[in-house]
């Protein structure tokens, strides 16, 4: 699924107009059409129904009136209420008005402070409200009076469809500044708007459902969008297929450098998820002190001691050891647990630069390169690194709400600044890459805020990899496995009581129903 802008959007409109000969007024019957189907999936025949459709003076309001038409000709009871003076209408929506009103229905205007009690009353008999008042265009705050009114249909508990996107939702960012419709569901157009699927856009949006309104295809393919909901589709296409004379080394031979004392609970959980992503064989590096316990916890995995300090943590001697074992792998991952312990950090400051191969470097080995990282630019692989907010912070040296308003823009700058993958982990995990590209994945919930369950991601990419996506795909599949994993812990156990191990046994259930196409 493609993520537009809303000027990438007015660009695709604009060409199926003045291009392709499409009128404007086709696509607006085309996207009222598509707004009524979503209507009576909702509701039911609406013959006998009440509907209230707020309408804004634009083409989103001139949606609205299409809306009215066809609901009027099903027999519902439509009310228009409308945020502009008749005359203020133009263009497309004009037209649709026309119709409308030679329908016997007559907008009536909601423009003052005394037109409040009409829409509380309205609120009290209606069945469905259409939000038809803003579209993608819209930035900023809404006005006092109109966060007024939408303040009452939002406590009214009664169902809302926006049309496009909802009123107050930034097309572009996904934030508020102020009132929005909290939507039961969203009918978008064409493409979906980035804003409805990242920051605060999913809470208003509802469900979601992107609508074919006759703009062809190709059009978006020309814009070059590289922009993406992460989907199982998208996801299925990315696996490769097993081969019947496949072997253990078929598959990918894993390194992880991770795990110290108090933290080999970070070193177990990745490199299981590594074989549990489908990797071949796994051997984990850990200091000399925990590798005795990682041979007892762990069977499957194979192990390996480093030279460690005095704390039990990798020491900066450790660089030969791993560059000798990464000449027989294919793919390292450093840094779950490793600690902030100062002959680590130099550990991983000098080893950095002289990775050849594909590496993921999470946790400790991320803030090790904290106030240097500098150093990323110097790897000659394209790492794939991935943080959380307060971790990507840090590498940027901006606050963490800088991150966190910003999400997408942070990861993009990331990527291209340090030549690398981009994982920015969180509600709507971001992943990019320094092409331009970037994905937003839709899987995870709050149960997933445990501790460990960052370690695993970073196992199931390192599998990935291994099996021979690109560092890309591995982390688009990995982070979409990694959250459909959390999803099916939740439905069995809920969400309070879900920790990473969790999500470690739901991961091969996850990869199944992905590839298999199952539910």
């Amino acid at each position: 699924m493609y993520l537009l802008t809303a000027q990438e959007m007015q660009n695709l409109d604009r060409t199926a107009i003045n291009e392709l000969g499409i009128p404007g007024v086709v696509l607006m019957e085309n996207a009222g059409l598509q707004v009524v189907k979503e209507i009576k999936e909702m509701i039911g025949e609406p013959r006998g129904k009440v509907i209230t459709i707020f309408a804004g003076k634009g083409n989103n309001g001139g949606d609205g009136f299409v809306v009215a038409r066809h609901l009027l000709n099903a027999g519902a009871e439509v009310k228009v209420l409308m945020f502009a003076d008749i005359k203020d209408i133009t263009g497309d929506a004009k037209v649709n008005l026309n119709i409308l009103q030679s329908m016997e229905c007559n907008p009536y205007p909601v423009i003052n402070p005394n037109s409040l009690n009409i829409v509380k009353l309205s609120m009290v008999y209606t069945d469905l409200v259409v939000d038809a008042i803003f579209g993608t265009g819209f930035s900023g705050a809404v006005p006092e009076h109109v966060g007024k009114i939408i303040e009452i249909i939002n406590s009214s508990g009664k169902p809302v469809i926006a049309v496009d996107i909802p009123s107050g939702l930034e097309a572009n960012t996904g934030q508020t500044h102020g009132p929005c419709i909290r939507a039961s569901r969203t009918v978008t157009f064409a493409q979906a708007k980035i804003g409805l699927v990242i920051q605060e856009g999913p809470d208003y949006t509802g469900k979601l459902t992107t609508a074919d309104i006759s703009i062809p295809s190709f059009l978006l393919k020309n814009q070059a969008v590289r922009r993406f909901m992460t989907t199982p589709e998208i996801v299925r296409k990315l696996m490769p297929q097993r081969a019947a004379d496949g072997h253990k080394g078929s598959y990918g031979k894993i390194l992880l450098v991770a795990g110290s004392q108090g933290l080999s609970g970070a070193a177990a959980l990745a490199s299981m998820a590594a074989l549990k992503a489908g990797a071949g064989l796994v051997t984990l590096a850990v200091p000399a002190g925990i590798h005795s316990l990682m041979e007892v916890k762990l069977t499957e995995v194979m192990t390996k001691p480093l030279p460690e300090t005095g704390e039990m943590t990798v020491s900066r001697d450790a660089s030969g050891a791993v560059l000798e074992m990464l000449e027989a792998a294919d793919v390292l991952a450093l840094g779950p647990g490793i600690s902030a312990n100062e002959s680590t950090v130099e550990f991983v400051r000098e080893i950095v630069p002289q990775l050849e191969k594909p590496v993921i470097i999470d946790a400790d080995g991320l803030n090790a390169l904290a106030g240097s990282s500098g150093i990323l630019e110097t790897c000659q692989a394209v790492p794939v690194l991935t943080p959380h907010p307060g971790e990507m912070a840090r590498l940027l040296g901006i606050k963490t709400d800088q991150v966190q308003n910003n999400r997408v823009e942070a990861a993009q700058e990331a990527a291209v600044r340090w030549n690398a993958v981009i994982v920015l982990k969180g509600f709507r995990t971001i992943i990019a890459d320094p092409e331009g590209t970037v994905y937003v994945n839709p899987t995870g919930n709050p149960g997933m805020a445990s501790g460990g369950t960052g370690d695993i991601l970073t196992g199931v990419i390192a599998g990935l990899i291994g099996q021979g996506l690109t560092p890309l795909e591995a982390a688009v599949a990995g982070v979409y496995f990694h959250g459909l994993a959390g999803d099916l812990a939740a439905r069995e156990k809920g969400m309070v009581s879900l920790v990473a191990g969790d999500v470690l046994d739901y991961l091969p259930q996850a990869i199944r129903v992905t590839i298999c196409e199952e539910v």
